[in-house]
């Protein structure tokens, strides 16, 4: 189990000791060197910086990466903004023409690609960055990468995802790049995320059961409830809510 989190220490040690620009995008950008910094955070964001050094991949998920190496290597991007409500996370929703799990809410992401890097350092932050400008229109130039999480793995896809932290620093227009891969971009505030109303355990008919919310018209679970759920409650912001509350998932989710 510690192989994983010292992985995912490493990317954000090699990223924190490159010297450069915070945030390369795409074309030539993608050339500079990456930094992780918790400088100049919002004191609000104090907890997650901190549960991201001190979080081991189990107290996140059961499901780890496979001991072998196995698995598509992927990145998603966790970022929180500041919005009218306060604070808000970026959220965007899968096409319904999509075979795999269409219309369900995710964080921007995908996988790493070889021009990223290496996959064990910061690979996964270009990768996070680069898939939210392409599928969000985001300038990830106002994007500070803040932390990482330890490496979690999707069984039924194998994809192994690394969620990179980021912080909003500067706001850019975001919506829908393209409509046969992503529905709708929108922003959750965290308020309503730890709204117990607004908290549920999603249940599969295979079986699987997870935590879930219904907020902004759409029902976030899977890997994206789970990301949510544990960075609220290691960050001390989760509120007890009623977990026998079920929302029930067709086979097609």
């Amino acid at each position: 189990m510690k192989t994983h989190q010292h992985s995912t220490d490493a990317a954000a040690a090699a990223a924190s000791a490159a010297p450069g620009s915070a945030a390369p995008g795409s074309g030539a950008g993608r050339e500079a060197s990456i930094t992780v910094t918790t400088e100049g955070l919002p004191g609000w964001l104090d907890p997650v910086a901190h549960a991201a050094r001190t979080v081991e991949p189990q107290q996140l998920s059961r499901f780890l990466p496979p001991e072998s190496g196995a698995g598509r290597q992927s990145a998603v991007l966790v970022l929180f903004g500041e919005g009218a409500r306060g604070p808000e996370l970026l959220l965007m929703e899968r096409a319904g023409s999509l075979r795999s799990h269409p219309g369900q809410p995710s964080f921007p992401g995908g996988s790493l690609d070889p021009g990223d890097g290496d996959q064990a350092t910061t690979g996964p932050l270009r990768a996070a960055l680069r898939e939210a400008e392409e599928e969000t229109g985001l300038d990830p130039h106002g994007v500070q990468l803040f932390g990482v999480l330890p490496r979690l793995y999707i069984p039924v896809s194998s994809f192994v995802v690394t969620p990179v932290l980021g912080w909003w620093r500067s706001p850019s227009p975001v919506g829908v790049v393209d409509p046969g891969e992503t529905a709708r971009v929108f922003t959750v505030p965290v308020a309503d995320l730890t709204d117990p109303a607004n908290r549920a355990t999603a249940v599969h008919p295979s079986g699987h059961r997870g935590p879930a919310f219904l907020v902004e018209s759409a029902l976030v679970w899977g890997f994206t409830a789970g990301v949510i759920d544990r960075i609220l409650h290691f960050a001390g912001w989760e509120c007890p809510w009623d977990r026998a509350k079920q929302v029930p998932l067709d086979w097609r989710a």
